[in-house]
């Protein structure tokens, strides 16, 4: 077949099996350029069933881009609480700012207007630009990028510079000009459903008569991604000081992980804690309660884990009781009563630990005992 042929035949079939198979989501068909970003921010690298409920939470919470801009920082991190990649919210709503304070509330209508927005790369900018205003952009994703390796028998890897711009000249050549936003979302919806990352049904799909690597068969090969990175690993130890009823939290202020999220005092060692010693010894236990102590440490949890994109998170939390008299430094801190640190936007790991019911001394590690005043 004929590269012509062979594209005439994918924008076909494509568009064929979009009409039969396409799935029905709020957004879909969706006019409303802030609507249409909304969506598109939250779908980042979330699943479309987690992603929902937020899109319809914020619809109703910000139905337009200047509520969006007005929301307090702290509303707006709770809402967006448990979809991680907290820099897309703080992205949304210094975009959302922009736009009102410098546009006049007018959302841009261009793709090279909108890659302007803050947090807005191509793919987002041709997402707004087709499915809004019917601008022939296409975008690439990783679903564009799977489907189309597979099909057109690619190599080239898919995070690689040069692999990056040979995607996007082939999604850009197969675009419809006359209905672009719906070829965008058929072969974002094929790539999703169809042609799935493993194990996908190939034998019922309308390509596969012209897909190269059905033909060839290499469809698990393909796409070709580089060597990841090894994830940096992180040991934080969560001191949660409590005196009648009440506990300590920050805010993360520094340009890493979380910020602007709430957190328990924080001791990060290089490796996990062997023993309550290695707590009492750190500078932040001394900076609390001054070198001497006799605070109770009352629990030590289990370790829990969490994965971002480049780290691995291991975190131990550290019950410590304050007696009424016993000396505290609170500077930076804010003092909550526990039963209202869930009105708290806090990392997903501290999450995990607030809402498991099966804390517990840690007993493998036997060197941890309840040091009493």
């Amino acid at each position: 077949m004929k590269e012509e042929a062979r594209y005439d035949f994918f924008r076909r079939e494509l568009m064929a099996w979009f009409a039969r198979s396409h799935r029905p989501m709020p957004w879909k068909g969706e006019k409303d350029p802030y609507l249409v970003w909304l969506s598109e921010v939250i779908l980042q690298q979330t699943r479309v069933e987690q992603g929902l409920p937020y899109f319809e939470r914020f619809r109703a919470a910000y139905p337009d881009v200047g509520s969006l801009a007005e929301a307090p920082e702290d509303e707006l991190m709770k809402m967006w609480e448990g979809l991680g990649y907290y820099s897309r919210a703080r992205n949304l709503q210094q975009a959302a700012r922009f736009i009102v304070q410098e546009l006049g509330g007018q959302f841009p209508a261009t793709y090279d207007g909108l890659l302007r927005l803050k947090g807005v790369g191509p793919y987002t900018a041709a997402a707004i630009a087709s499915f809004a205003f019917g601008l022939p952009h296409a975008v690439v994703d990783g679903n564009v990028f799977r489907v189309l390796a597979r099909f057109f028998g690619i190599e080239a890897s898919v995070d690689s510079s040069a692999g990056k711009k040979q995607f996007a000249g082939l999604a850009q050549a197969l675009l419809s000009r006359e209905q672009p936003g719906s070829h965008n979302q058929a072969l974002m919806d094929f790539g999703a459903t169809q042609c799935t990352p493993r194990s996908p049904n190939c034998t019922a799909c309308p390509l596969h008569t012209a897909c190269r690597a059905f033909q060839q068969g290499r469809v698990e090969e393909l796409p070709r991604k580089g060597k990841k990175p090894a994830k940096k690993e992180r040991f934080f130890h969560y001191l949660i000081f409590n005196r009648n009823g009440m506990a300590w939290i920050r805010k993360r202020t520094e340009k890493d992980i979380w910020r602007n999220l709430y957190e328990f005092p924080l001791l990060e060692l290089a490796r996990p804690a062997q023993a309550e010693a290695d707590i009492r010894n750190s500078t932040c236990w001394e900076q609390r309660l001054g070198a001497g102590a006799t605070a109770r440490v009352s629990q030590a949890s289990r370790p829990f884990s969490q994965v971002l994109t480049h780290q691995k998170i291991q975190a131990t939390f550290w019950e410590i009781g304050l007696a009424d008299e016993a000396p505290f430094n609170s500077e930076g801190l804010i003092a909550v009563k526990r039963e209202n640190l869930s009105k708290f936007a806090f990392p997903r790991i501290i999450d995990w630990y607030l809402n498991d019911n099966s804390l517990y001394l840690e007993d493998s590690l036997t060197n941890i005992k309840p040091h009493l005043p």
